[in-house]
C-alpha cells in the first residue's frame, strides 16, 4: 500500500470526477491520501472529505500564497478548528519566495503564528518550502514543533539533514520524474529511506509524462517505481517504508 502524503483532493479540478479519481488511484495501489487545506475557506471541504472516507485524513492551515487574501482573525478560526481535533497536522503552511506578488513579511507573520499554533496543539506541520528553505529552518529552530513533512523538497543535502534532525520527513514526487532534476534525483537516491515520503500534490506538479494535464494520484505508484530504481531496491520496500514514514510523522494515522 502507498500513501499519497500531499494531495489536494478538494480542488475544483476534481469536482466532476473526485470519486472516480480516488478509486482509480486505489486500483493502482494507493491506499491513503493526506489532504491539506490552503485557506480557512476550504477547511470545511477537507474535513468533510476526510470524514466521508476512511482512506483520507486532513490537515488545516493557511498556505503562504493565500495569506494576502486572509484576515488576521483567520488565525483565531484556525486555532478554534485545531482545538476541535480530528486533523493529523497543521498545513499547508510555510513560505514561498518564488512568487513576486506576495508580501514576504505577511507570509512570515502567518507562518510564525501557525508554527506557534502547531506547538500549542502538539501537532506536526506540513510545510511549503519553495525557494525559502533557510528562513523556514530558522523559524523551526526558533519555534520547536513536533516535526512534520517538508513538501516538494528541493534543497541541498545539508538542508535536508537539518530537516531530518528536526524530526521531518521530505516529500518527493513529480519533480523526480524529470531527467534534468539531477539534484532531486541524487537526494532521492542517497537520503536515508526512513526520511522520505511520496506525494503527488495533485492536481499540481504534473510528472514528465503528463505535462499540460491534470496531475493524478494514480501517478504515485510510478513515483514509487522511480524511487526504487534510483535506489536500486524493490518497489515493495519503497511502498512499505514511505507509507510507514508518513504514518509515523502524522501521529500514527493509517487508512482504513
Amino acid at each position: 500500500m502507498l500513501i499519497d502524503s500531499h494531495i489536494h483532493l478538494d480542488a475544483a479540478e476534481f469536482d466532476e470526477d473526485r470519486v472516480a479519481v480516488i478509486e482509480q488511484a486505489r486500483a493502482a495501489g494507493v491506499g491513503g491520501f493526506v489532504v491539506p487545506a490552503v485557506e480557512v475557506g476550504n477547511f470545511a471541504a477537507v474535513r468533510a472529505l476526510a470524514g466521508s472516507r476512511k482512506d483520507c485524513c486532513y490537515a488545516l492551515g493557511i498556505h503562504p500564497l493565500y495569506v494576502m487574501a486572509a484576515a488576521m482573525d483567520d488565525l483565531d478560526r484556525l486555532d478554534q478548528a485545531l482545538a476541535e481535533g480530528g486533523m493529523v497536522a497543521v498545513g499547508e503552511i510555510g513560505l514561498d519566495h518564488f512568487v513576486t506578488d506576495s508580501d514576504p513579511a505577511r507570509q512570515l507573520e502567518f507562518f510564525v503564528a501557525q508554527l506557534r499554533l502547531a506547538r500549542r496543539h502538539d501537532l506536526p506541520v506540513i510545510l511549503h518550502v519553495r525557494r525559502a528553505v533557510d528562513p523556514i529552518l530558522k523559524q523551526l529552530r526558533r519555534i520547536g514543533v513536533r516535526g512534520g513533512i517538508a513538501h516538494a523538497f528541493n534543497g541541498s543535502r545539508q538542508q535536508a539533514q537539518m530537516f531530518i534532525d528536526l524530526g521531518f520527513k521530505l516529500g518527493f514526487g513529480g519533480a523526480m520524474s524529470f531527467e534534468g532534476s539531477t539534484r532531486i534525483r541524487a537526494l532521492a537516491a542517497s537520503l536515508p529511506l526512513e526520511s522520505i515520503v511520496l506525494e503527488t500534490d495533485a492536481p499540481d506538479i504534473a510528472p514528465a509524462w503528463g505535462q499540460g494535464a491534470r496531475n493524478m494520484p494514480a501517478n504515485l505508484p510510478r513515483y514509487a517505481e522511480l524511487l526504487a530504481a534510483l535506489r536500486g531496491i524493490g518497489v515493495d520496500e519503497v511502498a512499505e517504508a514511505t507509507s510507514r514514514n508518513a504514518s509515523s510523522v502524522l501521529g500514527g494515522w493509517l487508512p482504513g
